[in-house]
């Protein structure tokens, strides 16, 4: 750019009065309108053109002449003229200045302290200071919960910790075993008296049963009775009475109306309990039956275990149908999936298949869903009791939601399609069953080896044999006694 351009730009930038002689050059034209305005042109048309207000300078006597002239203006003495009469227009306008209302508005908002918003525009939101914490140290996760409960807990006593901890409680039953015999367990509990609480102990008795120290047992429940914090402790009793039952020392001496007046619940269920687990099933069933006359309502589990170690001999079947009619007769039925599958086994083993029906609608109809074990258990009910479409229909709900087959079920499966002398799925599945990685048993080859006599596939029956052979059983004189049979 050109020396005089760039001089008439910081010209008029800085507002500045720069002699009009200083912009002559080769590459540049002036010209004068009648406006007093002053334009430089650059010698390439293309270039843009610069209007620059023509300057002058103030002076206090009018006599004196302008120092700016212009050499290549003809009439002088008329523009002189004209020019002075401009200058007398300037500096009236500059004495009096006319302000628009905004900028008026400006400046007196200067003086209030508050520059007035343009409406419409939001004013600007400046965010607040971080507190100093965050300028001295840098921002940090958040602690995890799962830190927060460590800390929790490590600032808990000692004693919170080991009253309830199994590990403490197993550790104290090894070293009540290790004692000598002639020594008692207070030489151990002495030392843990103040981390000890009530039915803290119940898991050491326990434990002291499964060793086979019923007597150990009891020593702690009477070392107890001389701690007041820890004593009257009925579940402690109840664990103490149940070890005693379990290993024959417990004596019912007095007679069972005295008795049940004088026990609770749960120590009355945990006498029948030990009773059951020890064998003694008709002390257990009277205790049962006493309970019942004497208004005590013992739970449903205990009857379904009593029913299950009665239905392992066919002398007490008389009793067992005396437990499951009490059973039908109480509405709070609170059985799980475990004590209705044995009841029903007993109940297949006496016959009563509208009871094992009966206790399959009540699980679903609880919103539980049976596993592999139930159905299977319904499936041979239904066998049993020659509903052989009905064991089907089953078959197909357990594929339908997708049940795993275990060893039982298919043995149970392969019976009932025998029975309905279906050779394509009885096939089917013995393969399955290989494929799950389950051994055929001898009841198993024998139902294939049957279903193909009968359809007369006596080749297969020959190649199920040899199988059956290599897998250590001897079929040969079954499958001709069999065979002269059908």
């Amino acid at each position: 750019m050109d020396a005089a351009v760039l001089s008439c730009f910081f010209c008029k930038v800085s507002k500045t009065h720069v002699p009009i002689a200083f912009t002559k050059s080769q590459k540049t034209s002036i010209k004068r309108n009648h406006q007093d305005e002053v334009s430089f042109s650059l010698m390439d048309p293309s270039r843009t053109r610069i209007y620059l207000r023509k300057p002058f300078k103030k002076s206090n006597d009018p006599q004196v002449t302008k120092p700016f002239n212009d050499p290549e203006d003809s009439n002088s003495t008329s523009t002189e003229t004209d020019h002075e009469n401009g200058e007398d227009e300037v500096e009236k306008e500059e004495d009096n200045p006319e302000w628009d209302p905004d900028e008026i508005e400006t400046i007196t908002s200067l003086f209030r302290g508050r520059i007035p918003q343009k409406p419409g525009k939001k004013p600007r939101e400046r965010p607040l200071p971080l507190p100093l914490p965050y300028k001295q140290q840098p921002l940090k996760l958040p602690t995890s919960k799962k830190l927060s409960k460590t800390i929790t807990s490590s600032r808990k006593s000692l004693s919170s910790k080991l009253y309830k901890d199994p590990t403490f409680l197993i550790t104290l039953a090894k070293e009540i075993q290790n004692l000598p015999p002639e020594k008692d367990v207070s030489t151990v509990l002495n030392n843990y008296t103040r981390f000890l609480r009530k039915s803290s102990l119940s898991l050491t008795v326990r434990e002291l049963g499964h060793m086979g120290l019923p007597e150990r047992a009891l020593q702690i429940f009477c070392w107890i009775q001389k701690h007041p914090h820890l004593y009257p402790d009925d579940t402690l009793l109840a664990s103490t009475v149940e070890v005693l039952a379990r290993n024959h020392e417990l004596k019912l001496s007095f007679k069972l109306e005295k008795f049940l007046s004088l026990s609770s619940q749960n120590v009355y269920e945990a006498v029948v309990k030990g009773f059951i687990r020890s064998g003694s099933l008709k002390l257990a069933y009277k205790l049962v039956s006493a309970a019942k006359n004497g208004k005590i309502m013992v739970d449903t589990s205990v009857y379904a275990k009593l029913i299950l170690e009665l239905g392992k001999t066919p002398d007490n079947y008389t009793h067992i149908m005396a437990l499951l009619e009490e059973l039908g007769e109480r509405e709070d039925l609170n059985l799980t999936q475990q004590d209705c599958t044995s009841i029903m086994k007993v109940c297949i083993k006496l016959g009563k298949f509208e009871i094992v029906e009966g206790l399959y609608n009540w699980f679903k109809d609880s919103g539980c869903e049976p596993s592999v074990v139930m159905y299977t258990t319904v499936v041979h009910s239904r066998y049993c009791s020659n509903c052989y479409r009905e064991a089907l229909a089953l078959v197909w709900e357990m594929e339908g939601r997708n049940c795993l087959f275990d060893l039982p079920a298919y043995r149970v499966v392969m019976k009932v399609f025998v029975a309905l002398n279906d050779l394509s799925r009885a096939v089917r599945y013995f393969s399955k069953m290989k494929e799950a990685g389950f051994s055929p048993g001898f009841d198993v080859y024998m139902d294939l080896i049957k279903i193909y006599a009968i359809h007369g596939r006596i080749g297969n029956c020959k190649e199920v044999c040899k199988e059956a052979e290599v897998a250590g059983f001897k079929m040969e004189e079954q499958m001709r006694s069999m065979l002269m049979n059908i």
